[in-house]
């Protein structure tokens, strides 16, 4: 067997390769680079999932970060069980190949209670007075207190969230080099998501991108260092291209206006209520989920989706089965966007009625994705003596006090994804150091679990 590290740099396309990747360059050089073809949808938990079982999401069933759960009538994203996942995984075809396979999961996501022998994820800590403090989970368990002694507290906020950078992406890299010298692991799966931040904030073509560009390859040149020094084998690889975006597609409104969606008052506030709709949407980045009650409703739900400005088509049995969507998880009805567009989660018409979690960093609370969490709300005013005031009456004084510090503006976000690039160069991008084991310029995502076990095993 050969070891193998596997940095999955979010976001990086063949586009951003040139004079701010020295590194990348590098190990291009050395190696073979392809364009990879990517699912739809072209998001984390979707593509994730597709490279560890080698399966479209109507095997794997995870048809988007999240989905509805129609037994428990509640829309839940950003789940992290590992048994979400279905089909064979990576790992258990290599440990059939030889017994003596060992894996690492480094901030993968579904990384808990995953069968590998070494996992590491996100896990803040909810206090009953309303904080929620960094932490991560860890297998085995000692592992955590290991890292965080060596390394510090993982820097959850700069993970996600209006500070969201580099610090979070250099820290899960120092980890996962102390994995790989302690543990030595046949394969390590590192997950880099710096790029992800500033490519949906400012948009791909944003001066500023090339800073983040070189940020991010100065953390993987680190890791491939190491890699060279010990004659590791590499590959880096990404998820999907993000897009320029003009604006946001708000089609739970849609819904309502037609008198489809359904909500409760409480406090003032409106509350999806997803049990009673006739049809919502959850919403995530270009693509949305629309789950339709009555079978004979699918049809007027389509036409009417089909009507509004931004949406570039309706999937509806049909269409899921050619986009490989056609599992039960996935709504009656998918919508894509535009190239331009992206879905808002939004369902309230009057903002002084949005439940309160929705100025809020929460991402386990809202039924769709909310790129307008990477931003302050710029309207308000000294936004850092209004956040430190927030956290004394928190930390201080022992009360509960909010950070809704989060924008309803969506034209803050610049950039977007889920829908596949019209462009292979747009998109995401497959390099190895071995170029022997990549045969063409053009990589399938279903066929990454099969490279990834030749790095390993060899052809």
């Amino acid at each position: 067997m050969f070891r193998t590290l596997v940095l999955n740099v979010v976001g990086l396309t063949s586009d951003l390769l040139g004079p701010n990747t020295p590194n990348l360059n590098r190990l291009v050089e050395r190696g073979a680079r392809a364009c990879l073809k990517t699912v739809t949808p072209a998001v984390t938990c979707s593509v994730q999932s597709t490279f560890i079982t080698g399966e479209l999401p109507r095997k794997h069933g995870c048809v988007a970060n999240g989905w509805y759960f129609r037994d428990l009538a509640q829309v839940s994203l950003w789940k992290q069980s590992n048994r979400l996942v279905q089909g064979e995984k990576l790992w258990d075809r290599a440990r059939r190949r030889n017994g003596a396979f060992t894996v690492a999961k480094m901030f993968w996501w579904y990384n808990m209670y995953a069968d590998v022998d070494y996992a590491v994820t996100p896990r803040p800590i909810y206090r009953a007075d309303g904080r929620k403090l960094p932490d991560i989970h860890s297998a085995p368990t000692t592992l955590r207190n290991e890292l965080q002694a060596s390394f510090g507290q993982f820097p959850l906020f700069d993970f996600w969230g209006p500070r969201a950078g580099i610090a979070s992406s250099k820290w899960i890299a120092e980890a996962a080099l102390h994995v790989h010298r302690s543990r030595q692991p046949t394969l390590n799966l590192v997950y880099l998501p710096h790029l992800d931040y500033n490519l949906q904030r400012l948009g791909p073509h944003h001066p500023q991108i090339a800073e983040d560009v070189r940020a991010i390859d100065a953390v993987c040149g680190t890791v491939l260092d190491q890699a060279e020094r010990d004659g590791v084998r590499v590959v880096v690889l990404s998820e999907y291209g993000i897009t320029e975006v003009s604006g946001a597609v708000h089609i739970n409104r849609v819904l309502r206006d037609a008198g489809l969606l359904a909500f409760r008052e409480e406090c003032g506030e409106e509350h999806l209520d997803p049990g009673a709709s006739a049809a919502f949407a959850m919403a995530d980045h270009q693509i949305a989920h629309v789950y339709v009650r009555e079978p004979g409703r699918i049809g007027e739900v389509k036409a009417l989706l089909e009507g509004v400005d931004g949406i570039e088509m309706v999937l509806d049995d049909d269409g899921k089965r050619e986009h490989g969507l056609d599992h039960e998880r996935s709504g009656e009805l998918i919508a894509l966007s535009r190239a331009d567009r992206w879905f808002s989660y939004y369902w309230w018409n009057d903002d002084r009625r949005a439940p309160d979690f929705a100025r809020n960093v929460d991402i386990h609370s809202k039924p769709g994705y909310d790129p307008v969490e990477l931003f302050v709300d710029p309207e308000l005013p000294l936004p850092t003596l209004y956040v430190a005031s927030r956290l004394f009456r928190s930390k201080v004084l022992g009360q509960r006090a909010p950070l809704d510090v989060i924008s309803f503006d969506t034209s803050l976000v610049r950039g977007s994804h889920g829908r596949p690039t019209d462009s292979l160069e747009a998109g995401p991008v497959f390099i190895t150091s071995e170029p022997a084991l990549l045969h063409d310029d053009v990589v399938e995502a279903t066929d990454v679990q099969g490279l990834l076990l030749d790095h390993v095993f060899g052809p």
